[in-house]
This record gives C-alpha cells, structure tokens and sequence, in this order.
C-alpha cells in the first residue's frame, strides 16, 4: 500500500537532517513504486552563474529515492544509501525542479531506483541519477 503525500511530507520532517530540510523539498506525488518531489528555486542554491547546484540536485534525488522506497513498502523503514550515479544534462535556472523517483526493484534487502530531474515548465530532464539502497529493517 503506498503511501499518501502528507504521509511522506511527515517522513520527511521527522527524519532528515536539519540541512536537507532546508531544501524545501515538498512531496507532490506518490504511487505504489514512485514519488515525486519539487525542489523550489532558491538562489541559495546556486552556483556561480546562476545555474543550481549539482550537489542539491544529488541531494534531492537521494531524499526523493528514500520517500519512493516508503512509499514501495507502505512504510518508512531504516535504510542508507549505497551507491548513487548522477548525470547532469543541462543546467537549470530560475525554475523549481521536478524530482521522479521509481522503484526499478525492490527485494528484501536491497532497493534500486532511477531518478529523472526536470525544471518545471520543460520536457528534457535537467540530470538523471541511479541509486542502490540497503534496507535496514
């Protein structure tokens, strides 16, 4: 059973760190294997030139796969990050950025997931990013 957006909102706020919060990422969808996430446009997070960071980027790709993995579960569940892969495409400024995280599969300890990033308002995604994830419990 997957999870409601304000279930995911609420995993967000009570376990991610104080500077992941700070993001403002927002749960806007969630789905059986997927959720997606916005990242607001803040120039707090951008690089010289005015283009956003890839480190938020990375950031919210790796928040996003863990609320997708909730979300596959039907619960959060302790669990870290293993391995992320990230590609930037093309930059993005001025434009909040749509986070998409699916569930390729899901086991008993293991989680994989492919991530596409795209500015609002566009089609060609920004950066994609595959994550592999141990479950903890």
């Amino acid at each position: 059973m997957a999870l409601t957006p304000d279930e995911a909102d609420r995993i967000l706020a009570d376990n991610f760190a104080p500077w992941v919060l700070e993001l403002g990422l927002r749960v806007e969808e969630t789905g059986e294997r997927h959720a997606v996430l916005r990242l607001p446009w803040s120039e707090r997070l951008a690089r010289d030139g005015g283009g956003l960071s890839g480190q938020a980027l990375m950031a919210a790709a790796d928040t996003a796969t863990v609320i997708a993995v909730a979300s596959a579960r039907g619960a959060y569940g302790p669990m870290t990050t293993v391995q992320q892969s990230t590609s930037f495409q093309r930059p993005v400024t001025g434009a909040d950025v749509l986070i998409d995280a699916r569930v390729t599969k899901l086991g008993r300890r293991m989680a994989f997931a492919e991530i596409t990033m795209t500015a609002e308002g566009t089609e060609e995604p920004a950066a994609r990013a595959s994550t592999v994830y141990a479950l903890l419990g």
